[in-house]
């Protein structure tokens, strides 16, 4: 399973009206690091049944990044109940990546 791209139109009904967790990274074809940590996204989209996985181009969807205040990229996003409840800029680890969602699931599911 591959990561979905989400677009402006479809954002809302693939990440805030999902009933699971959402990863989203935000990025562009340009971004070296956007390019480092794209298999990374990939592999957690593959292994992790228990989250969705989603990118957002923000040369191609200026609107999102804007409405998201996504100065930076990469720019990752946990979003939970159609919040965003955690954000991290700049390149990371698979491991650090992992320890964010476990943090998010983890302090999320206790409310």
């Amino acid at each position: 399973m591959t990561p979905l791209s989400v677009t402006n139109n479809t954002f809302a009904a693939e990440v805030l009206d999902c009933r699971q967790p959402v990863l989203v990274d935000f990025w562009a074809s340009w971004c070296a690091p956007c390019k480092m940590i794209a298999p990374i996204v990939d592999e957690l989209c593959a292994a992790r049944a228990d989250i969705k996985v989603c990118k957002v181009n923000v040369d191609e969807q200026f609107e999102l990044a804007v409405r998201y205040q996504v100065s930076s990229i990469p720019t990752l996003m946990v979003f939970l109940g159609g919040k965003a409840v955690r954000r991290v800029v700049g390149l990371r680890t698979k491991a650090e990546i992992e320890q964010i969602l476990e943090e998010c699931l983890h302090e999320h599911s206790a409310e």
